[in-house]
């Protein structure tokens, strides 16, 4: 079981780092205009913001990386716990604010990622 945490832990940080290249890279262009449902005069506008969030993307798979890296497995577990943590309530903060499917594309699979870590 612990096998099968890793690997959604693994999922969640691949999400993340794509979450990273759609704000910081894609963001301006057809690709992330479609993503986020945003006009090319909205995309310009709010590109430098966008940039920022990928940002905080990144240190969310850096945190999450790290979890699946560390040797000391209790340091490793709490790792999980609290980047996965961030990635739920960022994604509860997004539901709310922005988007219900935030909730789906971002809370959910950090949430079933945490269950499994808990029961690992």
């Amino acid at each position: 079981m612990n096998l099968f945490a890793n690997i959604l832990v693994g999922f969640v940080a691949l999400l993340h780092f794509y979450f990273l290249i759609l704000e910081m890279f894609l963001w301006t262009k057809p690709r992330g205009r479609k993503v986020f449902g945003q006009s090319a005069a909205q995309a310009e506008a709010t590109a430098v913001l966008a940039a920022n969030q990928g940002l905080y993307n990144g240190f969310l798979v850096a945190g999450l990386i790290w979890s699946l890296l560390h040797p000391e497995p209790s340091f490793a577990f709490e790792l999980k716990l609290f980047f996965l943590g961030c990635v739920i309530v960022a994604g509860l903060y997004g539901a709310w604010s922005v988007s219900r499917k935030i909730l789906f594309a971002q809370a959910a699979p950090a949430a079933l990622a945490l269950i499994f870590t808990l029961l690992a």
